[in-house]
Parts: C-alpha cells; sequence; structure tokens
C-alpha cells in the first residue's frame, strides 16, 4: 500500500485542480495527452526523427482546444440532458456520437493540419481524405467507452477517464495521418 501512496497523493492533487481551475487542468492535461500520444505514435512507427512540427501543431491544440471545447460541450450536455438514468445516458451517447463526435473530429483534423504550417487547401484535401475512416473508427472504437464512462464512472473521474483513453486515441489518429502523409510522399 506504502508504492501506491504517491499515485493517491498525485490523483489527489489532480482532482483538487480539476475542482479549483477545471479549465485550465483540462487544458493542461490535454496538451500533455496530445503532445505524448503524439510522440508515442511518432515513435512506434518507426521514425528516423521526431517530427517537431506535429509535436507542436499536436501541443497547441490540446492546450488551446483539446482540453476548453470537451470541457464545455459536456458541461452543456449535462445542463440540457441531466441524470444518469436510463434515457438521459442514451440521449447524451446519441448527441455526443452523433453531433459532436463528426463536428470536433472535423475541426480537430483541419486545425491540425494548419497548426503544421500547411494552407487552407491542404487541411481541406486531407480532411476529406481522412475524416471518414477516422470518423467510423471512432464511432466503433470510442462508442462503448463513452458509454461505460457515462453510466459507471463517477462524473468526477469521467474527465480522468476520458483522458487515459484519449491518450490512445491521439496515438491512433496520429499513426493515421502519418500513413496519410507517407501514401502522399510515395
Amino acid at each position: 500500500m506504502a508504492l501506491l501512496r504517491p499515485f493517491y497523493d498525485l490523483l489527489d492533487a489532480y482532482l483538487m485542480q480539476l475542482y479549483s481551475n477545471p479549465i485550465l487542468t483540462k487544458s493542461i492535461t490535454s496538451c500533455v495527452i496530445s503532445t505524448s500520444g503524439n510522440f508515442v505514435a511518432q515513435y512506434s512507427s518507426g521514425a528516423k526523427s521526431i517530427n517537431r512540427h506535429t509535436l507542436l501543431a499536436f501541443f497547441l491544440f490540446g492546450l488551446f482546444f483539446g482540453g476548453i471545447i470537451p470541457h464545455y460541450f459536456y458541461t452543456y450536455l449535462e445542463l440540457f440532458v441531466p441524470g444518469a438514468v436510463t434515457s438521459a445516458v442514451i440521449t447524451k451517447i446519441v448527441i455526443e456520437r452523433l453531433l459532436f463526435a463528426p463536428a470536433f473530429t472535423a475541426f480537430t483534423l483541419y486545425i491540425l493540419t494548419c497548426l503544421e504550417g500547411k494552407s487552407h487547401n491542404e487541411a481541406f484535401r486531407q480532411l476529406k481524405t481522412v475524416f471518414s475512416p477516422i470518423l467510423f473508427a471512432n464511432w466503433k472504437y470510442i462508442s462503448a467507452i463513452h458509454l461505460l464512462n457515462f453510466c459507471v464512472v463517477p462524473p468526477l473521474l469521467q474527465v480522468l477517464i476520458g483522458n487515459f483513453v484519449g491518450f490512445f486515441w491521439v496515438v491512433y489518429l496520429a499513426n493515421k495521418r502519418n500513413c496519410r502523409q507517407e501514401k502522399k510522399l510515395k
């Protein structure tokens, strides 16, 4: 039990910051997760060198958008569809999966490309190429996790679980984008 004490202290500090400074905490957490997820994706793909432009793009996206936009979306979702009864959970899932997921996925793909210093045309071209496969993968893999998160996880820990899943989603997203860019170079 003594070995877990540092973990509990860190979790306690994180939850206190989440309570007292939710937007800043979520922004910094998203920034760290996005950047580390992209780094892991680049490293695991066998890249000869780490693309710093892509790391910076994921860093900036996480800091300025990745924590703030979902924070407000889920805050307002809870206001408009309160409760944890089955009908409320199903309504939240349908709204999140059919409205927020496509819009946020498109926004993410477009902004990441722009933050890498590419033009609007290149960002839009990449969006047209990778949007559908990434959105369908999001629906396929993330929907069940969202359902469990809404049904089982206490609201205070939902962000933490979402961040944990987000790390793996960023690795997947970065790998998909990297594959698209490699195909383009060939």
